[in-house]
């Protein structure tokens, strides 16, 4: 019986891999919801400003832009 329909003759892994690769991909994402979660607080008091860092770069990169378009003309 094969659950995946649109795997047709050959399949590359067995259903046994499948759900293996389903089961780790959603427990991984749980465990890595939950240590954000708890690092959220350490992250807030060590990282305070990186937003204005991100802005800076972002204004660089579109000065860049602008000055290789304003030169082309």
């Amino acid at each position: 019986m094969n659950v995946f329909p649109l795997v047709v003759k050959d399949p590359m892994f067995s259903t046994g891999q499948i759900y293996f690769g389903i089961a780790f991909f959603v427990v991984f994402c749980i465990i890595i919801s939950f240590m954000y979660l708890k690092d959220k607080a350490l992250h807030k008091k060590n990282y305070k400003g990186v937003f204005w860092i991100l802005l800076g770069f972002i204004a660089f990169i579109l000065l860049l832009v602008a000055i290789k378009f304003g030169l082309e003309k």
